[in-house]
């Protein structure tokens, strides 16, 4: 394979190659500890339920109407019943709209 006969062949690899064969073992590792830190930091971030904003308790729904699904704004709290209705509430609980969007059944 090589042009040198099998007597001659060098002991040790040339100095460019022994600094390239460090920067690419160095190279390995750094990747190899940034997967580890990634993998750690998803398990640690993912593995504790981030915590639901509370609704106002002078939030009050109509009679018999459940919550489906609920936006915090700024100025503003919107919740979306099961009713087919959108109501927007202002931060201390005073009802500001109604909005029927379709029928009770949710079509």
């Amino acid at each position: 394979m090589s042009d040198l006969p099998e007597d001659e062949l060098p002991a040790t690899l040339p100095p460019d190659l022994r600094f390239l064969k460090l920067l690419v073992t160095v190279l390995a590792g750094v990747m190899i500890a940034g997967l580890v830190a990634i993998v750690a930091l998803l398990v640690i971030r993912l593995k504790t339920p981030s915590p639901l904003p509370e609704l106002p308790a002078a939030i009050t729904l109509p009679q018999g109407a459940q919550a489906e699904a609920v936006t915090f704004a700024r100025s503003y709290v919107v919740v979306v019943t099961d009713q087919g209705a959108v109501l927007v509430f202002d931060k201390a609980g005073k009802q500001l709209a109604d909005v029927p969007i379709g029928a009770a059944d949710g079509n």
